[in-house]
């Protein structure tokens, strides 16, 4: 369907439909955040709104399990975990008499669209409800519970599914609600038990959650260098026992004081025999010695509150699935709404569902590779990065390429660079080159800090916030003659750049130096990695997530402290120079009023009609409020100014705090997603540069002039694309060092929508319904 959908919003109107919204199955953090954009998108289209507490069970016995929700009734609610309606497992539902009752009980309301939030098994149900509907009707009017004219007037049930699970085992979606928090719980636990396993040089066993799924095992083994890691989908070859205890002494006599195992609960051998946690300790007692503890993280990870990610991903998904639901026709199938890499998809839910069946039924047959690739691209991305930094080969098994290639921060320091960096190193070594490591950018560059880096030396880099390297804002034209006598000198063939905006201004000035020095006709890349997100080609950049986790988190603690107080607002400035992407987005995660950036400007009418409406809010029962200002957002509407308007105009009805952020949103231990983001981008731009080093090789030397050998490796909406600089120069405003077009604007209308505000939601963007790709191994031999 190519129509154009522009601003066809308005005549999406949801009057006169009710459309109820429930969670079931395990809980999951965010799914507050997706109950409360159902509600406040549901009446923001002129829908009514009803929650079903208690999941299917509250649908059985209906009575006050269902009520009508308002605006204010989800207020607050999104930075709490779990979910506030309650989830229950429910029998009853699986028979025919219960959901003849649930039907009864819809009916009487009117409700004919229902918003499910929960895992496979809860969409499953619903998808078979939807399939009886009207059988079940029909029977209705048979025992004269209801109307005969109800059969026309409620012929069919729409369905919109979101995924809430923190296992990610729902194929079809990259991401489902929940997962990311799990994350942070398992991260947060391995980087505090790193600390005294050090001081007692321990081996932990960790065993995480996924009876079926191995993905938070995975990413967490990634996210924090495990030495080893278990999962169902691709069980360990036979004789692992003895490998892995190799591996293990080797980590040891290399120096390191600890190992860390995890394991996911279903991890089985290739027999299908459970490895249980408790086994792994007794093995590695008994085979070295080495004095190991068990931990099991249980339902730790199902708790805490929501990750800035979480937040945005259900309050996306929420407002999505009115939309589908509001589009939905007696035949289109029911679907569940998702992001594929940060753009919104429809996908039909028993496409999805029979998907994820499979891949069990093909680890039930011990297909393994096929699971694998059943469970999807970023999967098997996941476990290819794994398996390539977690494990060295011996000297005897790398190749040896002779060339040389240096990597080096430039710019403010982010979380996610020293991962970015030791993925790097590590995936350089594997393909047989030399690395170097640059002190200090382009300053360390010039003076000469230069020296090999192996494969060890970055060992624990996963964890650890900031630049360990050390990074400069220095950019390199004015000392371009040292740094190109520095390249030969050290033989340098490559380069790899891990940085923010001037990462970008320095590799345009060292495209225009290549005329004059030889040595610069090298491969070069460069990985976005700034808090602000603003360089050009990537719509996100690796520290950007830990800022928002930094801001969000703050926020509450902000609104928190406030709490038993009068009525309060908070006026808070955040980070990002020109760029607004740090109080858009976080505006949208921590539930912000207003959020003021410099890409959409405001004069006093906008800062008049905000005081204005928000003065209207805390007039209900709502009770604190939060304004956030980017710090370049308007030379004279200070956050002062801000901060002394609101308390002026709204004397007698609320009283204001200021907050300024600062540099905490620089610092802290990078998230899960920034851990990931870096280790999996810095090691496509390492394969890069060992394919553009093999194509540039002639007659004993490297030399690269062409334009695409000065390339951005950047995220664009699906995929991880390398771009040369010299095309994203007419992209990039110069003077306020952003792009000129941002992705993230679109979001803004979402956060205006979630905080009451009457405002044209563009649904271009929203999602189209697609097929499930079957990501098939294209030959089964291995």
């Amino acid at each position: 369907s190519t129509h154009p959908r522009h601003l066809q919003f308005m005549n999406l109107s949801g009057a006169g439909k009710a459309i109820a919204v429930l969670t079931s199955g395990g809980d999951a953090q965010g799914m507050n955040a997706a109950v409360r954009a159902v509600v406040r998108m549901g009446l923001y289209v002129g829908a009514k709104v009803y929650f079903i507490h208690e999941g299917y069970q509250g649908m059985v016995d209906g009575g006050d399990n269902i009520r009508e929700a308002t605006w204010e009734s989800v207020s607050s609610m999104l930075q709490v975990g779990g979910t506030v309606i309650g989830s229950a497992r429910c029998k009853e539902f699986r028979t025919h008499e219960g959901r003849l009752k649930a039907a009864h009980n819809l009916v009487q309301r009117g409700i004919t669209n229902l918003c499910v939030i929960g895992g496979d098994g809860s969409l499953t149900g619903a998808n078979l409800f939807r399939e009886e509907w009207s059988g079940l009707l029909t029977e209705l009017v048979e025992q004269g519970l209801i109307e005969q004219d109800s059969i026309q007037k409620y012929s069919a049930l729409h369905i919109v599914g979101m995924v809430g699970s923190i296992d990610n085992d729902f194929c079809g979606t990259d991401m489902t609600i929940g997962t990311d928090s799990a994350l942070h719980r398992i991260i947060e636990v391995v980087d505090a038990i790193m600390t005294t396993a050090q001081s007692h040089q321990r081996t932990f066993v960790l065993e995480v959650m996924g009876r079926h799924c191995g993905y938070l095992a995975l990413v967490s083994a990634l996210a924090c260098g495990a030495d080893w890691v278990l999962i169902p989908e691709m069980p360990p070859e036979d004789g692992w026992e003895d490998k892995m205890c190799q591996k293990l002494s080797a980590t040891r006599s290399r120096g390191t004081r600890l190992n860390i195992i995890i394991v996911a609960e279903g991890a089985i051998d290739r027999h299908g025999k459970p490895i249980t946690s408790s086994f792994v300790k007794d093995l590695v007692v008994k085979n070295l010695g080495f004095d190991t503890r068990v931990t099991i993280l249980g339902h730790v990870q199902r708790g805490g509150t929501p990750s800035a990610f979480d937040r945005i991903l259900a309050s996306r998904m929420g407002v999505e699935a009115v939309l589908a639901l509001l589009e939905t026709t007696a035949n289109t199938p029911a679907c569940v709404v998702s992001l594929c890499g940060n753009q919104s998809v429809r996908l039909p839910l028993m496409e999805c569902v029979e998907m994820t069946q499979e891949v069990q039924k093909a680890m039930d047959e011990k297909r393994f590779e096929e699971a694998v690739k059943l469970r999807g691209r970023s999967f098997e991305n996941n476990l290819k990065t794994y398996k390539l930094l977690a494990h060295r080969k011996p000297e005897s098994d790398l190749p040896h390429s002779n060339f040389n290639v240096a990597v080096l921060n430039v710019g403010a320091p982010a979380a996610g660079m020293n991962a970015a960096v030791r993925s790097a190193v590590r995936v350089g070594i594997s393909e047989g080159h030399k690395m170097f490591a640059v002190s200090d950018g382009f300053e360390g560059f010039y003076k000469g800090q230069i020296k090999e880096i192996k494969w060890a030396d970055v060992g624990g880099w996963t964890g650890q916030g900031g630049s360990l390297l050390g990074t400069k804002r220095t950019l390199p034209a004015k000392h371009v003659d040292k740094i190109a006598a520095q390249m030969r000198q050290h033989n340098i063939n490559a380069l790899l750049i891990i940085g923010g905006f001037e990462g970008f201004l320095s590799l345009l000035e060292l495209l225009t130096a290549r005329g004059k020095y030889e040595e610069l006709c090298v491969p070069m890349v460069m990985v976005p990695a700034t808090v602000s997100n603003n360089v050009p080609g990537s719509d996100l950049s690796i520290g950007a997530d830990t800022a928002l986790n930094a801001i969000t988190s703050t926020c509450d603690r902000i609104k928190q402290s406030a709490s038993g107080t009068k009525r309060r607002v908070f006026i808070i400035e955040t980070m990002g120079g020109y760029c607004g992407y740090l109080a858009s987005v976080g505006g949208l995660a921590a539930g912000a009023d207003a959020a003021y950036i410099y890409e959409e400007s405001f004069d006093i009418r906008d800062l008049q009609a905000n005081v204005e409406h928000l003065t209207e809010k805390m007039k209900t029962s709502i009770q604190r409020g939060l304004v956030l200002r980017n710090e370049n957002s308007n030379e004279n509407y200070t956050t002062d100014f801000i901060y002394q308007l609101y308390s002026e105009e709204g004397r007698g009805v609320f009283d204001c705090r200021k907050n300024v952020l600062g540099h905490m949103q620089q610092g802290g231990a990078p998230s899960p997603f920034d851990r990931n983001f870096g280790t999996k981008i810095s090691a496509k731009a390492m394969q890069w540069v060992t394919r553009k080093l093999g194509e540039t090789f002639r007659q004993g030397r490297v030399f690269a002039n062409s334009e695409d050998s000065c390339c951005l490796l950047g995220m664009r909406r699906r995929a991880l694309v390398f771009q040369p600089v010299v095309q994203l120069k007419d992209e990039t405003d110069f003077v306020h060092r952003i792009p000129k077009e941002q992705w993230w604007l679109k979001l803004r209308p979402l956060m205006k929508i979630l905080a009451k505000y009457k405002t044209s939601y563009d649904v271009s963007d929203s999602g189209q319904l697609e097929h499930v790709v079957h990501n098939r191994p294209k030959e089964l031999d291995a």
